[in-house]
């Protein structure tokens, strides 16, 4: 089968290196790809969110089946798009990928059908989302309703700044239509937790869960990123938890899809928050998280494509889903200055680094220039390595992060100690 991999992340090398695996592929190509997602499949200049240019390409190629993975195309309707012209995909149709481009419709289908989430509001005007802060009580979370790089969440501590917040996302335009209406809602303490989901409407079947490392600075200080690493499984995630979840999340946010007429096919990413041993949903994703993908799919046994296969026709059900038992961790390393201002055409040095098993380096933003890889992006390169031990499997990544040179890299130094601590 000839594939395509919509995307040019470190989600769509780990997802592409996994693919790599099945006996079923023949020939792998990405859109646009990246400098590393060369290797390893054929890349065409295509951004991400061109789909009439994507679907050309596809038909041009003769593509078999196709996997969309970032939200943006997700959410225009890429799925919907190839769908059209007798190309099978994994990934959800617009109508249902409205779960995480609309922070308002996700909140709202959750108070609909009794999905436990944080108390919310949402508002379409600044005046009306300041008065309501006025009265509110503090820490309290601010998100803007529709896609922001996973960046459209703001904690704020006190008035003055969720004031702020609200104007830079509502007036300001800080990102765009995406903060036209926004969600303010109460602020959970507790343990964060991500699980990724195969589902086909029918069937709902959750990988190993994961941890998250949002801050980019260490012990969770700094701004806010995409994600400065992962481990899994996430030891806050226990079979208690997991059962809770399954009953009073999964299955029910998967047959609420289905009575509001969207079914969802694909990866349901959930990110969770753990309040005294009840899970609370945070957000929906409607793809592979990212750096998630990069610590689950390493420890996913069986064959990715027979999933993604299965999911898209509706049989996920007949499909054995198998996880190694033993654990993964993934060190984002970045340019200095993400996610703020940063400099980009730094030659990176591979040569200190040894083909040492079980630690992959995935690909995020780097390209090829005359011949030699250079960073293009905030988060470069993702470390991962797999292990029996949490402990092991973070010992491994560094040792691989940390013979990896570029000018002004970034990374954390304590990606999977909260875990280590847990498991203590």
């Amino acid at each position: 089968m000839n594939i395509l991999v919509v995307g040019g992340g470190g989600r769509e090398h780990a997802i592409i290196k996994k693919l790599k695996e099945s006996k079923k592929v023949t020939k792998i190509f990405a859109t646009p790809g990246n400098g590393g997602i060369a290797s390893d499949a054929v890349c065409a200049a295509i951004g991400a969110k061109d789909i009439d240019g994507i679907v050309k390409f596809a038909v041009e190629n003769k593509i078999d089946f196709a996997v969309v993975a970032p939200d943006d195309p997700l959410v225009l309707g890429a799925v919907d798009a190839l769908h059209k012209v007798g190309i099978k995909c994994f990934g959800p149709c617009a109508n249902a990928a409205i779960i995480e481009g609309s922070k308002v419709f996700s909140k709202d289908l959750m108070k609909k059908y009794g999905i436990p989430t944080a108390r919310y509001e949402s508002f379409n005007s600044k005046e009306s989302a300041i008065e309501y802060l006025e009265g509110a009580s503090f820490p309290i979370v601010i998100k803007a309703d529709g896609l922001a790089l996973g960046k459209g969440v703001v904690i704020a501590e006190d008035l003055e700044s969720a004031k702020a917040a609200v104007v830079s996302m509502m007036e300001d335009k800080i990102f765009g239509e995406s903060g036209s209406n926004v969600v303010i809602e109460q602020f959970l303490k507790g343990v964060e937790v991500s699980v990724l989901a195969f589902t086909d409407g029918k069937t709902v079947v959750p990988m190993v869960s994961s941890m998250d490392h949002k801050r980019a600075l260490d012990n969770d200080k700094g701004d806010n990123t995409g994600g400065m690493g992962t481990v899994a499984p996430n030891p806050y995630y226990t079979p208690e938890i997991a059962d809770i979840c399954m009953r009073d999340i999964f299955i029910p946010t998967m047959q609420a899809m289905n009575k509001e007429g969207r079914v969802f096919k694909g990866c349901l990413y959930f990110g969770l928050m753990i309040c005294d041993g009840k899970p609370y949903v945070i957000e929906y994703n409607c793809r592979f998280g990212d750096p998630e993908t990069q610590v689950v799919l390493p420890l996913l046994k069986s064959d990715l494509l027979e999933i993604m296969l299965a999911v898209e026709e509706e049989r996920l059900a007949d499909v054995n889903v198998e996880f190694d038992s033993g654990a993964a961790c993934c060190v984002v390393i970045a340019s200095g200055g993400y996610p703020k201002k940063y400099q980009t055409g730094m030659p990176i040095d591979f040569s200190n680094v040894e083909d040492k098993k079980n630690v992959v380096v995935y690909h995020a933003g780097t390209r090829l220039e005359n011949g030699a890889i250079v960073t293009s992006g905030g988060r470069v390169l993702g470390v991962t390595a797999t292990a029996d031990t949490l402990e092991k499997a973070i010992e491994l990544a560094y040792d691989g992060a940390n013979a990896i040179k570029f000018e002004n890299m970034h990374k954390r130094s304590d990606i999977g100690q909260t875990a280590l601590k847990a498991l203590k």
